[in-house]
């Protein structure tokens, strides 16, 4: 069987997935010549031809139909490299002739041309060993514990984090790997989350309206540019997690819309084809070559990028049948219920296939339903992904914090409710940027009351959020308290740090991360009941909860965080010959370790424990000034 034939038979089948490495641009040097193959996909095309800047724009170089099943193929000679050339593919449909940008093209030029690039230079040299060693070790499994490291993830929009002052440029990936390494690991974090890097036309998008999958958009620089960011990061130990939208695709012309005249990568049936709120096309994942194309996406970026993770974006919309749907635009499955029964199908499939090569990738979900099993094995009856953002949490608890504490006591479940289902999902408790936009205010001004208790609360809230079970996610500038709304088109609003009150929190976010990496009573037990106990979860008058953290060997920590305006008194049952040393709190960065003395009670023995407004202290149990188990 040749090349073409497995390759072929493999791809239409479903399961190739180097579909990469069989279709796109590729190259062959022999003889001092430069032998370029083009092979595309276009079943319902009449015709398929080169267009360049090497061949001429007017002129198509004509492709050959070399399977029944509509693989087109091109073999183009040329005596100097062609390395960076643009060039589009000329399809021939019912409709005309339409130029469109090569779905598997490693780099492209992007914006409203769209040009794909040629670019087959191999020549990065990777030096993140060291790194890729741990990787294996810190997401793995030790039989009842899953992940039992720290997870601290630094979300951020790379075109809007830092911008040179002088002309709104963009910094390079080569300029962010200079600066950003640094920056993480001071700051605490374990790895940093992009928002959507692959070409995309649309500043506006974010990121998330992706036309050329797998070309790392050149808003920044090459590919090898790109990787060059990710060794850096890597040598500086921080991991690289990539949000990639497998869900949808815009309808710019030069993209995969209708790319054969016909719908072809999206749903044919206008009941799943199109998002109204997006006004993108969904993939059509019952369709294998679809699933080819997407499932060797997620492999490229993790083989050939050293990508750590994948956060896969609007899984809801996968899922559901009738998502972004009224009644009667939808039709159900067979079963007579919701399920897009094809879309969990592909999901299950895509994270086999991830795991199976990469047992030790982050796949995280986007997903704000209860659907069941999202982070359960599919050999379970899962979904596959290992961790899930917590977004019922997340929108509970702003609503919460924006409520006058008078009134809190009536909403007390934001603080208690959320540990009813914690250990039902593997969960990353995310402060994301889908929040601090679109008037939804930054997080500090979530926060109620004047700017002092603002600053308080937010405080607070990032102790709880550090503290409560599952991995971490902050998005970039929540860090030192920006009031603005994230934009997406300027910088983050770096002069803020030349204000005390700014400064001193972004001190305190790197204070509070390097707690939790010191601590693992905060992190080794995060999913399952094993590592956490309520103290007092329904102290609703008071808006204020205590718990405690709990490591392998069982020593813990005791954590009480005060959401309400007023000093609160309150009494914990313990031991005796116990007390309670502080070892962290919301009002200093370096607390000096102040004890709580233990009396004795009828029955047994009380820790009374006064917690000032809006804030939020962390007690290790000691006896003989030793940390003790529980």
């Amino acid at each position: 069987m040749s090349n073409i034939e497995l390759g072929s038979y493999l791809f239409h089948q479903g399961t190739n997935f180097r579909a990469y490495e069989f279709l796109g641009c590729s190259l062959n040097i022999k003889d001092g010549k430069y032998q370029y193959t083009f092979r595309t996909w276009a079943p319902n095309a009449k015709s398929v031809g080169l267009v360049s800047e090497f061949s001429g724009w007017s002129y198509a170089v004509p492709f050959s139909r070399v399977t029944d099943n509509g693989i087109w193929e091109l073999n183009y000679t040329s005596d100097v490299s062609l390395e960076l050339q643009p060039y589009k593919f000329r399809i021939e449909s019912h409709k005309g002739f339409q130029d469109k940008g090569d779905p598997y093209a490693r780099f492209s030029r992007g914006g409203a041309d769209g040009a794909s690039l040629i670019y087959t230079d191999t020549s990065f040299k990777w030096e993140d060993k060291r790194w890729m060693n741990h990787r294996k070790k810190a997401i793995s499994s030790d039989g009842k514990y899953y992940i039992s490291s720290p997870v601290n993830i630094y979300e951020m929009h790379m075109g809007s984090w830092m911008r040179h002052e002088e002309d709104n440029r963009y910094y390079s990936y080569r300029e962010l790997a200079d600066i950003l390494p640094s920056y993480l690991k001071k700051m605490g974090y374990t790895h940093v989350e992009f928002l959507p890097l692959q070409e995309h036309p649309f500043d506006g998008s974010w990121g998330y309206q992706v036309c050329s999958f797998y070309a790392p958009t050149s808003r920044f620089g090459t590919p090898n540019d790109f990787r060059h960011l990710i060794n850096s990061l890597h040598k500086a130990g921080v991991g690289v997690i990539m949000d990639w939208v497998p869900a949808h695709f815009p309808k710019d012309a030069w993209g995969l819309y209708e790319f054969d005249g016909t719908p072809l990568y999206e749903y044919q049936g206008k009941d799943r084809q199109e998002s109204r709120s997006w006004g993108t096309r969904f993939f059509d994942l019952g369709r294998e070559e679809i699933q080819c194309f997407l499932i060797s996406n997620a492999l490229y970026f993790l083989r050939e990028f050293h990508i750590d993770g994948l956060r896969v974006d609007a899984v809801a919309s996968m899922i559901y049948l009738d998502y972004d749907r009224m009644p009667g635009e939808w039709h159900p499955n067979h079963l007579g219920t919701n399920e897009n029964l094809e879309a969990t199908a592909f999901l299950r499939k895509l994270n086999t296939a991830i795991f199976e090569e990469f047992p030790d990738a982050l796949m995280i979900a986007e997903e704000s339903t209860s659907f069941g099993g999202i982070t359960h094995p599919v050999s379970m009856g899962g979904m596959g992904f290992n961790m899930k953002w917590n977004m019922g949490w997340a929108n509970d608890f702003y609503k919460y914090v924006s409520t006058d504490p008078i009134y809190r006591k009536y909403h007390h479940t934001a603080l208690n409710f959320p540990l009813m289902y914690a250990f039902t999902e593997q969960y990353c408790m995310p402060i994301s940027h889908d929040e601090v936009v679109h008037g939804k205010g930054s997080f500090i001004n979530k926060m109620f009351g004047c700017n002092e208790d603002k600053f308080k609360q937010a405080r607070t809230s990032l102790m709880l959020m550090m503290t409560y079970p599952g991995k971490k996610m902050l998005f970039m500038g929540t860090e030192y308290a920006q009031f603005r709304e994230w934009d997406y088109d300027n910088s983050l609003e770096w002069f803020m740090l030349d204000y005390p009150a700014h400064k001193y929190f972004r001190e305190y976010v790197a204070s509070l991360n390097a707690f939790y990496l010191a601590n693992s009573e905060l992190w080794e037990i995060d999913f399952l009941e094993d590592g956490f106990k309520w103290l007092l979860p329904d102290e609703s008058d008071k808006n204020l909860v205590a718990f405690n953290r709990l490591n392998k060997k069982g020593r813990s920590v005791t954590v009480v965080l005060n959401f309400s305006g007023c000093t609160q008194d309150i009494t914990i049952p313990t031991e005796k010959g116990i007390r309670l040393e502080s070892i962290f709190d919301t009002g200093t960065l370096s607390p000096e370790q102040r004890s709580v003395q233990i009396n004795k009670v009828d029955g047994g023995y009380n820790a009374n424990i006064s917690v000032p407004p809006f804030s939020g202290v962390i007690f290790r149990r000691v006896t003989k000034n030793k940390k003790i188990d529980i």
